[in-house]
């Protein structure tokens, strides 16, 4: 079935590619793109992977995982220097997929061949169309704006815009790391409608505890980045970064929900978020990108933002009838709102202090005032939390 799938997102590449060189206007990346068409061949290859994920044997998995990245960047710098140019990625990318594509079929556990999938096919179908329109609406919401972006205000736009969503996307690192490392657990726990309410609302919770500060983050501290680490030339790009920023804190109420949906079978409301943030992006979104420029785009992507969210809690309330948002996200807005709070006090008094250190002083009062909020308030949550880390160290009882 992987390979299957592969094999049309194969065929949708050689029709893609050329079709974005016609959009950007530019026929250099037609050759990297189709080379880059050959990783869909080792994709398969790497499926023995999920079995060490299903035993949640995460060194395993993860050892496998990193040749990829690990050998891509080594060959990709290497090629560089070496003055490939931009072919330097392409092969480091292929490079690195096919090498971790053997390292996993040298792993498995089981001989690879293909078998006969049987009356498994409309249960296999069922569940994976939604995703699939799902993950075909994310690419559309990053990818429309940026061509309506170079059409209309050019390169500094796209960068704009590109550099908001990479400093946007740390606030979903905990979420990320948490709801990977349980989903299998999830799964196993997919009968127990208590303990998957306990399990979406501690992870979530921690996500929370993560994201929140770190949007809030992004959105004091963008000016200070950009004048004394990037440079002036990006100030430009403020506004949307903020604005990114708070979409990210907001993004990470219910993030997980799509783990628990997909847990108990019922991915249909990842299809019908997933469109429905298609619909908000290019009939709002979009029309502001062109009239009101980045910064008409930010507002348009944070209402759009917002209904998102709002569509999550809905179908989270028929997953958890009686699920209480407002309880489930005080707690974890009391650390990003005290740090905020005190970082616009401290700049309402001019201590004297040069900008640099004054810019620290408030990044270190945000860094700790967040810590020692987290800790004050939910220490039960933490100290859960690190006891599982402990024991996930130990041998597992017979």
């Amino acid at each position: 079935l992987e390979a299957m799938l592969c094999l049309v997102f194969l065929a949708i590449i050689l029709i893609a590619v050329p079709l974005f060189a016609l959009a950007y206007g530019t026929t250099r990346v037609i050759a990297p793109g189709l080379t880059l068409g050959l990783v869909m061949f080792a994709v398969p290859l790497q499926t023995p992977i999920w079995i060490f994920y299903r035993r949640m044997d995460y060194m395993k998995q993860r050892t496998l995982q990193a040749l990829e990245p690990l050998t891509g960047f080594v060959l990709a710098v290497s090629l560089a220097v070496a003055g490939f140019g931009f072919w330097a990625l392409v092969i480091g990318q292929v490079a690195g997929s096919w090498i971790a594509a053997l390292a996993a079929m040298r792993a498995s556990p089981y001989k690879l061949r293909f078998r006969r999938v049987g009356n498994k096919m409309r249960e296999y179908v069922s569940f994976s169309w939604p995703l699939l329109l799902g993950s075909a609406s994310g690419v559309l919401v990053a990818q429309v704006p940026i061509l309506v972006a170079q059409r209309v205000d050019g390169v500094t736009a796209v960068a704009a815009v590109t550099l908001a969503g990479t400093i946007a996307v740390y606030a979903s690192h905990m979420d990320d790391v948490v709801t990977n490392t349980i989903y299998p657990a999830i799964c196993a726990a997919k009968d127990r409608a208590d303990l998957l309410f306990e399990s979406f609302t501690k992870s979530n919770r921690m996500a929370l505890l993560w994201g929140m500060p770190v949007g809030i983050g992004i959105a004091l501290f963008t000016p200070d980045l950009v004048h004394y680490v990037i440079g002036d030339k990006w100030r430009f790009a403020v506004p949307l970064v903020q604005i990114f920023g708070l979409i990210a804190g907001l993004n990470q109420i219910g993030f997980n929900w799509s783990a628990f949906y997909r847990a108990v079978g019922n991915t249909r409301p990842l299809a019908v978020q997933g469109v429905l943030m298609v619909l908000i992006t290019l009939g709002l979104a979009v029309p502001l990108l062109i009239t009101d420029g980045i910064e008409g785009f930010g507002i348009g992507m944070a209402a759009a933002t917002y209904l998102s969210v709002c569509t999550r809690v809905y179908f989270l309330g028929k997953l958890f009838p009686g699920f209480d948002l407002v309880s489930h996200i005080a707690k974890a807005l009391v650390p990003a709102l005290a740090a905020g709070a005190l970082v616009l006090l401290l700049r309402q008094v001019d201590g004297g202090l040069p900008g640099v250190a004054s810019a620290l002083l408030e990044l270190a009062a945000f860094v700790g005032t967040v810590a020692g909020a987290t800790v004050a308030t939910q220490r039960p949550l933490m100290r859960e939390f690190v006891g599982y880390m402990r024991r996930a160290g130990s041998p597992a009882p017979a």
